[in-house]
């Protein structure tokens, strides 16, 4: 079905565009990134209304995905791994959101720890999409950084348990996708930018 898919979408964009291989196999992992969320999105989105808890799911994802814009991460090596963990993760943690009730000084150590983690290890790439741009990297880490920061004080701050557990988690969630240390347990290259400039030494100079 996804070859279906991105292939009809790949002829229909190679008829109306004179393209070149590079953008070609840009855009096609472009359209496969967007199938394979899409997919997901339709399964988390279905089981989370068999279980009543699509509001507390949703939340989760909005506010983790803010995060994930600007520090990314790792990604699964297959798509059936994401699809699996994927679920695991956005149906398992919202019921927990809900129902554990953390310590305000235990919340504000943890939302330390999360501002210090994002900031030291944010933006993380992948060996596919290298953040190459040194100033690019800097603008993300800082737009990472004030973002955990402001949930952190609302974290801290808000008279809602399920939001502010939703925030934290949200942040502690980030930061394992890009801890260099879940990286090497998963055999995964750490920051590919410094591989990809060091095998393609001329870059900076175009």
């Amino acid at each position: 079905m996804k070859k279906f898919i991105i292939n009809n979408c790949m002829n229909y964009i190679k008829k109306y565009n004179d393209y070149d291989e590079g953008k070609l196999k840009e855009i096609e992992y472009g359209l496969t990134s967007i199938y394979l969320t899409s997919y997901k999105l339709i399964i988390i989105c279905v089981i989370s209304l068999l279980l009543g808890i699509f509001k507390d799911v949703l939340i989760f994802m909005i506010l983790f995905n803010i995060i994930r814009t600007t520090a990314f991460g790792l990604h699964a090596t297959k798509s059936w791994i994401c699809l699996v963990s994927s679920t695991i993760i956005f149906i398992e943690i919202p019921i927990l959101c809900r129902n554990i009730d953390i310590n305000i000084y235990v919340k504000i150590i943890i939302c330390i720890l999360n501002i210090i983690f994002i900031f030291k290890n944010s933006p993380a790439d992948t060996y596919k999409r290298p953040i190459v741009n040194k100033k690019r990297r800097l603008v993300y880490k800082t737009i990472s950084t004030l973002i955990v920061i402001t949930f952190s004080f609302i974290a801290v701050l808000i008279n809602n348990n399920f939001i502010s557990n939703c925030l934290i988690l949200s942040s502690i969630l980030e930061n394992c996708l890009i801890s260099p240390c879940v990286y090497k347990l998963f055999k995964l290259p750490y920051n590919n930018y410094i591989t990809f400039l060091q095998n393609h030494p001329d870059f900076l100079n175009n």
